[in-house]
């Protein structure tokens, strides 16, 4: 379960303040696919990076459980992340100096996992990544380089995945690929996934969309879908 209550975010500078986040109230059942949508400048990235404590609330608290994470020291951030969160980004963020292999087991081996390599193996297969192994981020294809970002996101079955426009620099054919990995990986997983989003249709195929407009939730509507 994630609680947000009375989030705020504002920002200074030029002697004015500007308010990001206007004091949401949000709470995300376990296991729950949630899209947030609205238009630029609404919000949606910076409620992300709270969300994974990567950046700091003018005010309000975040609970992942029973854990406020706005009381958290930075290396118990970094403990909470690396044991109960995987990452989607837009770029990616893939290290280019490694393989796809190697990518992901970084990510398995951080967390001391004793299975990293059959583990890893076995997950970039499943985003049909297995032919490709040893090739690394610049021998991939866009598309490729979001299913292997998939597979490091996932590899450590996280309690919580957060996912930053994981289709917004691929076509639609690479993208609809990706939305049904991320729905096949969330039901085999059960985590719960917030993904952030500006495609309406997207945000459509999950299980509830939160619309942000200037800060503040204008829409919070829960969907039927339950399986894809």
């Amino acid at each position: 379960m994630i609680k947000i209550s009375n989030l705020k975010k504002s920002l200074y500078g030029g002697g004015h303040q500007v308010d990001i986040l206007k004091g949401l109230d949000i709470a995300i059942p376990s296991g729950q696919f949630m899209a947030i949508t609205g238009a630029s400048g609404s919000g949606k990235t910076t409620l992300l990076s709270l969300i994974a404590g990567l950046d700091t609330p003018t005010s309000g608290q975040i609970l992942i459980d029973e854990t406020d994470i706005t009381q958290l020291n930075e290396d118990e951030l970094a403990q909470l992340r690396g044991q109960r969160f995987g990452f989607v980004f837009q770029n990616f963020h893939l290290i280019p100096t490694l393989t796809a292999l190697e990518n992901v087991l970084l990510s398995v081996e951080l967390n001391g996992n004793d299975q990293a390599s059959e583990r890893s193996i076995a997950l970039l297969e499943e985003v049909g990544l297995g032919d490709r192994l040893n090739h690394y981020p610049s021998q991939l294809s866009g598309g490729e380089q979001q299913r292997l970002s998939l597979a490091r996101a996932f590899v450590n079955e996280p309690d919580i995945v957060l996912a930053d426009e994981p289709t917004g620099n691929l076509d639609s054919k690479n993208s609809q690929r990706i939305l049904d990995l991320i729905h096949r990986l969330h039901q085999s997983q059960n985590a719960t996934i917030v993904m952030v989003t500006h495609e309406q249709a997207i945000a459509e195929t999950t299980q509830r969309i939160l619309t942000l407009e200037d800060g503040m939730i204008i829409q919070d509507r829960t969907l039927e879908n339950v399986t894809q």
